[in-house]
């Protein structure tokens, strides 16, 4: 299992070696540090813990720099981002302190993408999930509401999960089996075929497809 911590830059397109053109994403993938590594037999899982970005070490609690003191990682700019990646019981890991860049990935390897949707505030059922309304016309006062949502008799409440307004966006959403079309080392950046979830500037968790092989082709 393979993975970064990322950053989306927006999309684009460009054209494979056939003259096809691909809808891509730009990622800045990296570099991120190895801040901590989980086993079995101490945190009762196996994950290697990566960190991103940058923050001025004033501004990062005491807890978050001694956690990272402890990797070795120091100086006037502390990771501003944490995430773990999962891996497999006995699996060989990278030590606290490594530096991993987009290089970890090749073109063709397959990603699972977790992003952040953009939030939408709270909406009605209309957009939220495409409701169709009431009618119109013909003495119609419920245009965009939400029509019967309880039981006059049994079990004379409103069940639990019903559709309604409320809160939109703004949730985690993972994308799986997104190929890589290319990888720019030397500026630490994929190009990722289809969209992913979130807006400009959103952090990504970026990690090997696991329904997948990797390296396989189109």
């Amino acid at each position: 299992m393979k993975g970064l911590i990322g950053r989306k830059v927006g999309m684009t397109q460009v054209y494979d070696e056939k003259g096809v053109l691909i809808p891509v994403t730009v990622v800045q993938a990296g570099p991120c540090v190895v801040t901590d590594v989980k086993t079995v037999e101490r945190d009762g899982y196996s994950a290697v813990q990566l960190g991103f970005g940058e923050r001025k070490a004033k501004n990062v609690t005491k807890a978050r720099a001694g956690h990272l003191a402890k990797a070795g990682v120091t100086g006037d700019k502390l990771p501003s981002v944490l995430r773990e990646i999962r891996t497999a019981a006995g699996d060989e890991a990278p030590a606290p302190g490594t530096v991993l860049n987009a290089d970890v990935f090749e073109a063709n390897d397959y990603l699972d993408v977790v992003g952040t949707t953009k939030g939408r505030g709270f909406q009605g059922v209309v957009r939220r999930y495409r409701f169709g309304g009431g009618r119109a016309s013909h003495g119609g006062v419920w245009t965009r509401r939400t029509g019967s949502i309880g039981c006059c008799e049994w079990p004379g409440n409103v069940i639990k999960g019903k559709r309604m307004p409320g809160h939109m966006g703004n949730v985690p959403r993972t994308v799986q089996n997104l190929q890589v079309v290319r990888v720019m080392a030397e500026d630490n950046v994929l190009l990722v075929k289809g969209a992913i979830p979130g807006a400009n500037g959103g952090i990504l968790l970026i990690r090997s497809a696991i329904k997948k092989q990797t390296g396989a082709k189109k």
